[in-house]
């Protein structure tokens, strides 16, 4: 299995387990919100964890693809 870094927001540098939108998608779909977010979260860049929150992701422009 591939280790893959931990996932946080580029901007503010939460963590999905601190998101309450990623908490609360996990717990109606069974799972815990990292991997929620790995499987659900089209801004996730597997690559270094990098995403962009919802509040985040509107601040910054709403930018096409994963986070950088």
């Amino acid at each position: 299995m591939i280790d893959l870094p931990d996932p946080y927001c580029v901007k503010c540098h939460r963590s999905p387990k601190h998101i309450l939108e990623y908490i609360e998608a996990a717990e109606d779909d069974k799972t815990d919100p990292i991997s929620y977010l790995r499987r659900e979260e089209g801004t996730y860049n597997p690559s270094n964890g990098h995403f962009w929150c919802t509040t985040c992701y509107v601040k910054v422009g709403t930018p096409l693809g994963v986070a950088p």
